[in-house]
């Protein structure tokens, strides 16, 4: 019983023992771990500083950056805008010295058939077509004066080449845009005046109608200046600004054998028509016939 007994203080001091043991190891567990954490804490703390300067840098970089480009972009737009001013001011007074160039050329030859007046578009010219001294038919060309130029309306008839004479001349040359157009409305108006007269004053000459086509540069007609003699003649005006034929061809008519007069004849009536106006050369073949008519009473 004695022994029994005296065996139980020992295991239970053997347990104090250890558990006293265990609970230091614990403390000193406890103790590593408070230890390590402060070491742990400012570590992690030290490298969020790190990365906070460092994003920090690069934010401060990034707003330098989109400033400079700010200041880029406004001073490229104010260039661009100076530089548009500056073209736009440019072409304005370019136009302004069209303006001028034109009311120049129309006080300069207002005694040629050439006038006009300026509108709140450009200018309208006006063309006055006249033939040895005899004043004909007036044409205008209402111009705008903006880049391109530009002809807002006319009275040019269909038949005058006038969109050829425009793209060869209307932006580069406006004086010879508009000295061309008054050449091709002046042999024209000639040639026609011509026609008329023919068909009008020296109708007793022909004997069938006047053919000619819109321009008056291809006539064809039959006439006679006797009783024997009758010819066919055909008038080509190949050049548009002339009123003079390039080619004339004049044919005897009649079944009879060419005779060296009337060969003689058509060969005067060819050059008479090539260098003489039209009603010119019947008025010769009146006064030639008053003469033979005189010789004969």
């Amino acid at each position: 019983m004695e022994a029994a007994k005296t065996g139980c203080p020992d295991d239970e001091t053997k347990r104090g023992v250890l558990a006293h043991l265990e609970g230091l190891e614990a403390q000193m567990n406890r103790a590593c771990k408070r230890s390590e954490k402060p070491w742990r804490v400012q570590a992690r703390e030290s490298a969020l500083g790190t990365k906070i300067r460092e994003l920090r840098r690069l934010r401060d970089k990034l707003k330098a950056e989109v400033k400079r480009r700010q200041q880029t972009t406004e001073k490229a737009s104010l260039a661009s805008t100076e530089c548009d001013q500056t073209v736009e001011t440019r072409e304005q007074e370019a136009l302004e010295r069209k303006r001028e160039s034109v009311k120049a050329i129309l006080q300069a030859y207002r005694f040629t058939g050439l006038s006009g007046k300026l509108t709140s578009r450009g200018v309208c010219v006006c063309i006055s077509t006249a033939f040895e001294g005899n004043l004909l038919d007036s044409y205008f060309v209402d111009l705008v004066i903006e880049k391109p130029l530009r002809i807002h309306h006319h009275s040019i008839p269909v038949f005058i080449p006038l969109e050829k004479i425009a793209a060869k001349y209307l932006q580069t040359d406006l004086q010879h845009f508009l000295f061309s157009l008054c050449e091709a409305l002046n042999a024209y108006s000639g040639r026609k005046y011509q026609a008329d007269r023919l068909q009008g004053e020296f109708a007793a000459f022909l004997t069938g109608p006047l053919q000619r086509n819109s321009l008056c540069n291809l006539l064809s007609f039959t006439y006679k200046v006797d009783q024997s003699s009758s010819f066919r003649a055909r008038l080509l005006y190949e050049d548009l600004t002339v009123t003079l034929p390039t080619d004339v061809t004049v044919t005897p008519q009649g079944t009879e054998a060419l005779s060296a007069l009337r060969e003689e004849q058509r060969a005067a009536h060819e050059a008479l028509f090539r260098t003489e106006p039209l009603h010119k050369v019947f008025a010769s073949f009146a006064r030639e016939e008053e003469l033979s008519v005189s010789v004969a009473s």
